[in-house]
């Protein structure tokens, strides 16, 4: 993200302490995040995060997430369970590496300026007694998240942090990830005025989105498609005539040409591929001066015959019945 104007040339407050979260039950903790844009929310707030969108943060702002998926704080299988389970241990690492001491600060912190008390921030840790660095990010990145680093510090995260030092005034954050749960690297992040100034203008105008209760566009994400889903999750039998809505017009014709489009490519992948197939015939791979292909087969596996349980045995689909709640279908014709 680029900057496009300089903040006012004056030095930052610190930030106002809004709660303690040291005995916070985590459902207040995240009512109280509904009050404004949180550090972690950043990237999704500007549209640059690649696991949320705007509309779905919108959701979540505005109340309406309540048919949203939710990650379980408790879920084993989640990354954000081993996250919150790793983050004393990568801060604790941190501190062994670079002999920095780190103590938590359990507040959710508030931006100084009243005009922009919606900006808030929670720390994971305070680096103390260091004149370079004042705050500490822990990260945990599993085998498949480990590749949004092998540039430095995703995007996103750089947005986090920045928000993190616009809200507190701080100069510099330390980001420590722990990859694949055996490598840590520590990262420096330091505080950058055009970006914040940045930051804010992009971060207020999604704040206007909530306070007008006004959904943001949806961007063709997994996670736009999913918040549409839910927060239209029934059709009313209505028809809408937009034939005089020269924008949705526009849209609906570039969406017939794009499908044909993916059909026809779609058609001719399928004809390269047989071509290439019949030349193998039964040969598991084949090799070409810059790359190669392979056709094996897969090992073979046993499965439940369904058909065959309830044949003979018919009482059990009426015992072990349930309902699979029916979705929207989006055609075109």
């Amino acid at each position: 993200m680029k900057a496009s104007s300089l903040s006012r040339a004056c030095k930052p407050r610190p930030a106002l302490r809004l709660i303690s979260t040291k005995e916070l039950p985590r459902e207040d903790w995240l009512m109280v995040r509904k009050q404004g844009i949180g550090s972690s929310d950043a990237g999704a707030a500007v549209g640059l995060n690649p696991y949320k969108s705007q509309l779905e943060l919108w959701m979540e702002k505005t109340g309406r997430d309540t048919t949203l998926p939710k990650a379980d704080p408790h879920d084993e299988e989640s990354p954000m369970y081993w996250g919150n389970v790793l983050e004393p241990v990568v801060a604790w690492h941190y501190s062994k590496r670079t002999e920095n001491k780190v103590r938590r600060i359990n507040a959710v912190l508030q931006h100084s300026d009243p005009e922009l008390s919606w900006m808030l921030a929670n720390i994971d840790r305070e680096v103390i007694g260091a004149e370079d660095v004042q705050i500490l990010e822990c990260k945990t990145a599993g085998i498949n998240g480990a590749r949004l680093w092998k540039e430095g510090v995703p995007e996103y995260v750089q947005l986090q942090v920045m928000h993190q030092l616009a809200v507190t005034g701080k100069q510099a954050a330390d980001v420590a990830v722990l990859l694949g749960g055996q490598r840590l690297e520590i990262h420096r992040i330091e505080r950058d005025e055009q970006m914040i100034a940045r930051l804010i203008e992009l971060e207020r105008k999604f704040w206007q989105y909530v306070e007008t209760d006004t959904p943001p566009p949806a961007d063709g994400s997994a996670s736009a498609e999913m918040a549409l889903r839910c927060l239209y999750p029934e059709d009313n039998g209505q028809t809408l005539d937009l034939s005089n809505h020269a924008g949705l017009t526009a849209s609906y014709t570039e969406l017939k040409v794009v499908r044909q489009s993916i059909a026809e490519k779609e058609t001719r992948e399928a004809q390269l591929k047989q071509m290439l197939q019949q030349a193998m015939g039964e040969a598991t791979r084949a090799e070409f001066s810059h790359g190669f292909i392979s056709w094996k087969k897969s090992k073979d596996s046993t499965v439940l015959d369904v058909n065959q349980l309830l044949n003979d045995k018919p009482y059990l689909q009426v015992r072990y019945t349930k309902l699979k709640e029916g979705s929207r279908r989006f055609l075109i014709s």
